[in-house]
């Protein structure tokens, strides 16, 4: 049995969980809201900016608590975990990857498309005390996956606003965008011990007997061809960009694309 995101327990055999990301499939969007996405988007980021700013408060608090009780307080970690549940449903509606309006709230949106499930649970008090330093690899990963992104995000924009909805492939890589992000996120806010992986989803196992079917289509996160290929590329140009962009800096495009402000100052 699961515990989901706004489940206040935190069991034992959460310790090395994995944030786990559900999206349903690419549907039909309507092109209005697409042409004028970010406009209808800047009031969720103005919440999730002052959100945001206490959220980073509480990772502070919790990262001096978890040194001396190994965990997060429950507290802390349910309104970290409220506050990344707000954050990745704006961020797929920003990504298009969602044509319905997410709701200014911390508490669960169970009507929602987009969900994670996270479960804080016990933390290794050396790898709290070095957070910071553990989280620089996954750090370059996802500023150059963001730069990449945004780099060709009127590409992107333009794609949906003709066809009205997101060619799976692009939906696959820009899932997984969001998905690595959001267990970045989590990572660094001490709400899972698991580090940030499978950017290019999971492999299929061959010979594996009775396999748990799909619960949505980012869970598991299988990658066509063309999606690995369109993962890769998005990383190919973040660096590019980053080499040869002057003074642009994975944390200048990641807050370009309102990836919150807890998340600028723990590191990126």
């Amino acid at each position: 049995m699961t515990q989901p995101v706004w489940d206040s327990k935190m069991p034992p055999e959460a310790d090395e969980w994995l944030p786990a990301l559900d999206i349903p499939e690419p549907q039909a969007q309507r092109r209005l809201t697409v042409l004028v996405r970010w406009l209808l988007l800047l009031p969720q980021f103005i919440v999730l900016f002052v959100l945001g700013i206490v959220a980073f408060l509480a990772t502070v608090a919790g990262w001096f608590a978890a040194l001396f009780i190994a965990r997060l307080p429950g507290a802390v970690a349910r309104y970290l975990s409220g506050f990344l549940a707000y954050e990745t449903r704006v961020h797929a509606s920003a990504l298009l990857l969602v044509d319905t309006y997410p709701p200014f709230a911390l508490t669960p949106a169970r009507a929602y498309p987009v969900r994670i499930e996270v479960r804080p649970g016990r933390l290794n008090r050396l790898a709290v005390l070095f957070r910071i330093i553990l989280m620089i690899p996954a750090a370059i990963v996802q500023g150059l996956f963001v730069s990449g992104w945004y780099a060709v995000s009127f590409v992107s924009w333009i794609v949906v606003l003709i066809l009205g909805r997101m060619p799976r492939p692009l939906f696959e890589a820009t899932a997984a965008l969001l998905r690595f992000t959001m267990r970045y996120n989590a990572y660094t806010s001490m709400l899972t011990s698991a580090y940030p992986k499978r950017l290019y989803g999971e492999r299929d196992t061959p010979g594996t007997p009775d396999q748990a079917p799909p619960m949505s289509a980012t869970r598991p996160l299988r990658l066509s061809t063309t999606g690995t290929v369109l993962v890769t590329v998005f990383l190919v140009i973040g660096l590019i960009v980053n080499i040869f962009g002057g003074t642009a800096t994975p944390s200048d495009r990641t807050d370009e694309v309102s990836f919150s402000s807890a998340h600028w100052a723990t590191g990126l």
